[in-house]
């Protein structure tokens, strides 16, 4: 007899895992070193900590270190808000009529709303442990932004916030969420500093990337004493603190004997997905087990799927270290989107090697069919979701449907990040009927990736 499945399997406070997982401890093809973008070397933990903290810097270049233990101040922390939740979507499988079985792992129930808060707490964490006064970062549609500010209010600390433009604009509500915690906000590119004034005049009316807003961030660190860079994605340190996801959703699934089929997540620079997928892609290179890995990115900035591998700048200005992942050139700038913590150029190594290496799939899909499959979600699951989870529920639901096709009853789990209730010009541009697909040329994408640095190596 089957075991009846709660609608949300909970985990109780004393089983939420004490160590983060660092999956590159069990790939045997490593990602390659990230180089110096001066002497295009392997950057040592001491040219690291320049930028970041130094523990941070240490976490970063580790690739033999299975564990981390999570510091006690930090898992006092998470417990406000962890474990989180792995839903059974029953209503959106009775919707759908498919024999399939649709988990989620909901990672919006905290005030940041969506999975930020999971590394943000942590690398406030270091920056006060290290005595500073402060950080910079980045933020696209804004999530990281609100947990880093957050993050820094709980410890007391300085943040200092570039927000995409076309987000600062889009998101106003967020950006003023940041603010409420004490965080400076500047729209990027900006004419605060020297590489967003070049930015500015290479590109006019440009709306910015993540690309330009990290070359700024990392400026304002390096020209303040007292002040280190954060990031919210791409680096392997935030994969690390991102693997609570997946390691809570495996014990979810475990604590009622239930074998995930396929896992799926967004993908923008790789921390939301490597987090949700790093423990059940450890069991494949460990030979435990077999998944059906899949990254969803959006169709206006297909870095998996139509980048190319190869060594090129985390950032636009061209300031930070090089890093091999699949790209579409650091000085490619998406469209103004909607799903702003997915434009990025480029893909987390970790997550690009095993990509590479064939451990996981990755599919693009457009703007429009996306925000029709977060309304079909929000409709039957009660949850209005952000844009950049609706790309995993989109293709969620499209497997649901061939299960429905074949019979057969797959379990399929999905990462939904961040909540949409600030995102609510794009739903308004969705139910007018007036939101619009863009996909990148063969000619736009060439021409961008006609300028990735040359590296030998």
């Amino acid at each position: 007899m089957e075991t009846k499945i709660p609608y949300k399997i909970y985990l109780e406070e004393h089983e939420m895992p004490k160590q983060w997982y660092n999956v590159r401890a069990d790939m045997k093809k490593k990602p390659a070193p990230i180089l110096n973008p001066v002497t295009l070397n392997p950057v040592t933990v001491e040219e690291l900590s320049a930028i970041f903290c130094e523990e941070l810097a240490k976490q970063e270049l580790d690739e033999n270190t299975a564990y981390f233990d999570i510091p006690e101040e930090i898992r006092n922390f998470y417990k406000m808000y962890r474990p989180s939740p792995l839903v059974r979507a029953y209503c959106l499988e009775e919707k759908l009529g498919t024999p399939a079985h649709i988990y989620y792992k909901f990672e919006g129930n905290n005030t940041s709303g969506s999975h930020k808060l999971n590394s943000a707490i942590a690398q406030a964490y270091y920056a006060k442990k290290q005595g500073l006064k402060g950080v910079t970062t980045e933020t696209g549609a804004g999530q990281w932004g609100t947990a880093l500010s957050m993050a820094c209010s709980y410890f007391d600390m300085d943040c200092q916030v570039y927000m995409v433009k076309c987000s600062y604009e889009q998101k106003p509500f967020r950006r003023e969420v940041m603010r409420t915690y004490g965080a400076q906000v500047t729209p990027s590119p900006s004419m605060t500093t020297n590489i967003g004034r070049k930015i500015n005049e290479e590109f006019p009316g440009t709306t910015g990337s993540l690309g330009c807003a990290i070359s700024e961030a990392v400026e304002a660190a390096q020209s303040q004493d007292g002040y280190r860079y954060v990031l919210g994605s791409v680096l392997t340190q935030v994969l690390l603190h991102q693997s609570i996801i997946g390691l809570e959703t495996k014990a979810a699934l475990d604590k009622y004997g239930v074998k995930a089929d396929m896992i799926i997540g967004c993908a923008g620079g790789g921390s939301n997905l490597g987090g949700l997928i790093s423990p059940f892609a450890g069991e494949m290179l460990r030979g435990e087990g077999d998944y059906k890995l899949i990254a969803v990115e959006p169709s206006s900035c297909p870095s998996l799927t139509r980048g190319k591998y190869a060594y090129d700048y985390c950032d636009t200005g061209k300031v930070c270290p090089l890093q091999k992942m699949y790209t579409l050139g650091s000085g490619y700038i998406p469209s103004a989107s909607h799903a702003g913590g997915l434009r990025y150029h480029g893909m987390s190594s970790v997550v690009s090697e095993l990509y590479d290496q064939g451990l996981m799939e990755a599919r693009s899909v457009k703007q429009t069919d996306v925000f029709q499959a977060a309304v079909d979600f929000a409709r039957v699951e009660g949850i209005l979701p952000a844009p950049e989870s609706s790309h995993a529920i989109k293709v969620a639901i499209d497997e649901a449907l061939k299960c429905k096709e074949t019979g057969e009853a797959k379990n399929i789990v999905f990462g939904l990040t961040g909540t949409g209730y600030f995102d609510m010009y794009a739903y308004q541009k969705h139910n007018d009927g007036i939101m619009e697909d863009y996909i990148p040329t063969d000619e736009e994408i060439a021409k961008a990736l006609a300028k990735l640095p040359k590296v030998d190596m």
